[in-house]
């Protein structure tokens, strides 16, 4: 008999696994552990399901999540009974809020052992809570035909759920009784196997074939008054947020029939690549909207709540009419200023808008030409400026990455510092972030998960706290095999606290909010086997990234910054913007 059938445990997993590849899941992420067996063995088996195994639970689902966030396919996520499965919260968290599809398995013990001071036995029900689509505990393996079939109909519903009009995790607990390896008893026959094909093997494709539509566009009567609205518009303003769900094509298409501004955030998609040539894509807003005296009279609003709180601040004193546009009818503006949303697939409501558009005789406004004329004071300011500091670096990064590459930024201060110095570029740069709850908890793992879907450059910018919380997902450069250039800007401890009121008030601000480590990494570059170099100065930190780049192993390049100097020449900058523009 098959081994997959050896037991009614092996059936049952083999049965998960089988309907997991026929409903399109391509990748899964294990954690090793005893309770998870019989799922882990039947995906070592699997030919349609590539397995990465990691040790570490939190590096794990950060590293599923971002195979998943790269894809926009769910990656299933794998790992025994008890803390184990605790240690997939971050991950779940920043799925939820960025709208990730995942599929969460966790092994369980059986019923009979809970509530009974079993080993490693936890309450895994509803662990984590309204951060999942959907949560159940599968019934307990069975050799039933019935059951089997409702199991493929369950994994089915599963991936329905994650990939959604509010794409998301799913949490599957799936109790396990021994025996957990795939040793053969009597209590899978083969007249059984024989009897049941469909319950056993699955059908030709998923078990149940799901189609999915595409949310329309509103009404007729809403379009045709966002249609008037927008031919009456003289400052029109395209906002595209993290995560914008727009395609570059798309966004092309709608800036020329409208005529409106594009403000693109680093991690919207839409900030570099070809078609920046040919609209008017900005970037450079964080550094110069303070002083920016005109405002939009309607703005269209995609993806998530703008990194730049500039920017933030700006739309909050727009008094105009502000439409969010979203998939999953999702209300991500948390100034509530908005006045209409629209759940829509931002993709069709550009292709439906088009449909009524024709594009502005004379699409280079006053309105446009103003951005242009600040983006270009502030960029000018930017390309002048030789001071080492975080904002430099990273303008170098994005002037010296390759085409096309793949991005990955830390939160806190890399981000905010891409969104400022980060000029938009053609250059093809898929760039990420991690911006559903913006920790900086497994930043390494997502980046190096998004890096195992793609054979571009794969560079990472993180922080030096960031970088220690996650130092575990360095395995995965071995078990995973996938490389990186990882810019590390160490600037010994919280530098973002340097932009918080408490930094007037010291003790506590340096002992508790700013928390200097003193640790420098090339220790961790011996211990997982990189590559590195430690840089002081702007040339130096070129001359190391032009080098990583041309390796084929993952290069760490660790450049020393002060946070006090650094946070002090962003306000000397913000002053010269000020100056400039008033001349």
């Amino acid at each position: 008999m098959d081994d997959a059938f050896s037991n009614t445990n092996t059936l049952w997993a083999s049965v998960i696994v089988d309907e997991l590849a026929t409903a399109g899941v391509e990748r899964a992420c294990v954690a090793p552990g005893s309770r998870n067996t019989p799922l882990t063995v039947a995906l070592s088996e699997s030919d349609a399901i590539t397995v990465y195994s990691q040790f570490d639970e939190r590096s794990a689902g950060f590293f599923a999540l971002g195979q998943a966030r790269a894809t926009g396919t769910p990656t299933a996520l794998v790992c025994t009974s008890g803390t184990a499965t605790a240690n997939f919260h971050p991950a779940v968290i920043e799925a939820n809020q960025a709208r990730i599809p995942l599929i969460i398995l966790t092994a369980d013990r059986p019923r009979v052992l809970h509530h009974s001071g079993a080993n490693q036995t936890v309450d895994q029900e509803g662990l984590y809570g309204g951060a999942v689509r959907t949560y159940r505990t599968l019934p307990e393996p069975a050799v039933n035909a019935r059951k089997l079939r409702a199991l493929r109909t369950a994994i089915d519903r599963a991936v329905l759920s994650a990939t959604g009009d509010e794409p998301g995790p799913v949490h599957y607990n799936v109790p396990f009784e021994k025996p957990l390896e795939p040793t053969p008893t009597d209590d899978v026959s083969r007249a059984f196997l024989d009897a049941n094909p469909e319950a056993v093997y699955g059908r030709d494709g998923p078990f149940v074939s799901v189609s999915q539509g595409t949310r329309t566009p509103i009404e007729p009567s809403a379009m045709d008054t966002l249609v008037r609205a927008i031919q009456s518009a003289d400052r029109g303003l395209i906002v595209a947020g993290p995560d914008s769900r727009l395609t570059p094509d798309a966004c092309a298409s709608l800036a020329r029939t409208t005529g409106f501004v594009v403000l693109a955030d680093p991690v919207s998609g839409l900030r570099f690549g070809p078609h920046v040539e040919s609209i008017p894509v900005f970037g450079g807003y964080d550094g110069y909207l303070d002083e920016f005296d005109r405002t939009p009279d309607l703005v269209l609003r995609f993806g998530q709540s703008p990194t730049s709180k500039r920017l933030r601040s700006y739309l909050e004193t727009a008094e105009t009419r502000q439409y969010l546009l979203s998939p999953a009818g999702r209300w991500d503006e948390a100034t509530f200023t908005a006045t209409d949303l629209w759940t829509t697939d931002p993709v069709a409501f550009v292709a439906a808008l088009s449909d009524r558009l024709s594009p502005p005789d004379t699409p280079e406004t006053e309105w446009v030409d103003a951005f242009r004329r600040a983006e270009s004071r502030h960029y000018s300011m930017v390309a002048d400026d030789e001071t080492h500091f975080e904002g430099g670096i990273i303008s170098d990064t994005i002037a010296l990455t390759p085409d096309p590459s793949t991005l990955f930024v830390s939160n806190s201060m890399p981000v905010r510092d891409l969104d400022r110095f980060g000029a938009p570029t053609t250059t093809s740069i898929a760039a990420y972030a991690n911006r559903g709850a913006s920790g900086i908890d497994g930043i390494i793992s997502t980046a190096l998960g998004i890096g195992s879907t793609t054979d571009d450059q794969l560079i990472v910018l993180t922080g030096d706290l960031a970088f220690y919380h996650d130092m575990n997902g360095l395995l995965a450069i071995d078990r995973c095999d996938v490389d990186a250039t990882i810019v590390l800007l160490n600037n010994d401890g919280g530098g973002i606290f340097n932009m918080l009121p408490i930094e007037s008030f010291d003790p506590p601000f340096t002992e508790y909010f700013n928390t200097p480590h003193g640790l420098t990494f090339d220790p961790v570059a011996d211990l997982y086997d990189l590559e590195y170099d430690a840089v002081q100065n702007r040339e130096s930190f070129r001359e190391a990234y032009r080098r990583a780049l041309k390796n084929e192993r993952t290069h760490l390049i660790e450049v020393s910054v002060d946070d006090d100097s650094s946070h002090r020449h962003r306000e000397q900058l913000d002053a010269q913007s000020l100056a400039s523009s008033e001349d």
